[in-house]
């Protein structure tokens, strides 16, 4: 049966008909379920992750239930594979899946037909929990509880286990903090009162050496050759940065490479781009207020691929129709056209961010 309204305006489940908390509904909807299965998008971050964790504890601890934690793709960045490999998560790829009878599937920190995971619509969805602005297909979805104005699921998850009482081992408080902290303490921040209070409780219960081998985990060569990359292929349009890597070995260079530009103090806006196989991965931030970056770009994107997020952080994915240079030349230069049309900046050639007479230079030196 349909529910009537996916969200409510806070962003919130607005199943009508009960005055109980939403973890004991979240909990209720899952009584007479034979295990559950938690599911979340290509290439889990440490929001998903922590998430996954820390739903499975709450079920487990109150229904007694066996549960099972999935990964949609492959773990590539540093801090993610260490938090995965130091907290012991047991992943099972989402293409090893099977349903077993009564089970019920859990999506947390993605949507439906977003065009973020693998999976099909076969499987046994009873809830979505996330807080993304990027709306998915949530019709006939028993569970919904979307919070679009959080920082992280993690602080929701976070939430449900504070109504419930439930005891916390270092292990999941660590997860979910680590979730939490990864969203919301980055440039530009944001955070609602609740991602602050998640933290507030998390933070004794965590273990804080655990937490600095994850934040300052060992980095491979690759993300030194996407750096340096990104800096001989950085163009600087008025307030807008746009960088382009052709060679990127994992997609999650380009968020990391974001980051990394997004401090550069003549600009407000960053967009990252990465060929990754056959596809161009795409990672923005901005540090304007009330951008809308999550919308901003899915309109710049449109028809060429997919795109979403917040409110100043977003990322998204263009199929390449070709890989030669000059096929993605031209996906290049579409893009860059769309956005500063987006961005009311006026058609331009763009300075590099470090001169090609310096670049090369430093080479022969």
């Amino acid at each position: 049966m349909a529910r009537p309204s996916a969200v409510s305006a806070e962003g919130g489940c607005t199943t009508p008909t009960s005055s109980s908390r939403r973890s004991d509904r979240f909990l209720r909807g899952l009584e007479q379920a034979s295990r559950i299965s938690f599911v979340s998008h290509v290439h889990p971050d440490p929001d998903s992750l922590g998430s996954m964790l820390g739903l499975a504890h709450l079920v487990e601890s109150t229904l007694a239930k066996p549960t099972r934690l999935t990964c949609d793709g492959p773990i590539s960045r540093a801090e993610n594979r260490a938090m995965v490999e130091l907290l012991q998560f047991d992943l099972e790829p989402v293409e090893e899946l099977t349903w077993a009878e009564g089970e019920a599937v859990v999506m947390v920190d993605s949507q439906p037909n977003t065009g973020r995971h693998s999976l099909g619509m076969e499987m046994p969805l009873y809830a979505v929990i996330d807080h993304h602005d990027t709306p998915g297909d949530l019709e006939g979805v028993p569970f919904v509880d979307v919070r679009r104005k959080l920082g992280a699921t993690c602080s929701l998850v976070t939430r449900y286990l504070m109504e419930q009482e439930i005891p916390l081992t270092k292990r999941v408080a660590t997860a979910l903090m680590y979730g939490i902290e990864t969203e919301v303490s980055g440039s530009p921040r944001d955070a609602a009162p609740l991602d602050d209070s998640a933290m507030q409780f998390l933070f004794p219960l965590t273990d804080k050496d655990m937490l600095a081998r994850i934040r300052n985990a060992r980095l491979p060569e690759s993300y030194y050759e996407c750096i340096l990359q990104a800096l001989q292929n950085s163009f600087v349009y008025d307030r807008l940065m746009i960088c382009w890597v052709n060679e990127m070995p994992h997609s999650e260079h380009a968020a990391e490479v974001c980051d990394f530009l997004m401090r550069f103090d003549q600009v407000d806006w960053v967009l990252v781009g990465g060929v990754c196989e056959d596809r161009l991965i795409l990672s923005m931030r901005t540090t304007a207020p009330q951008a809308w970056a999550g919308e901003l770009l899915r309109n710049v994107v449109g028809n060429m691929g997919r795109a979403g997020g917040h409110d100043r952080r977003a990322g998204g994915v263009i199929m390449l129709p070709s890989t030669a240079p000059s096929s993605i030349d031209d996906v290049q230069s579409e893009l860059r056209r769309r956005l500063l049309r987006a961005l009311r900046i006026e058609e331009q050639r763009g300075r590099r961010l470090m001169p090609l007479r310096e670049m090369l230079q430093n080479l022969q030196s």
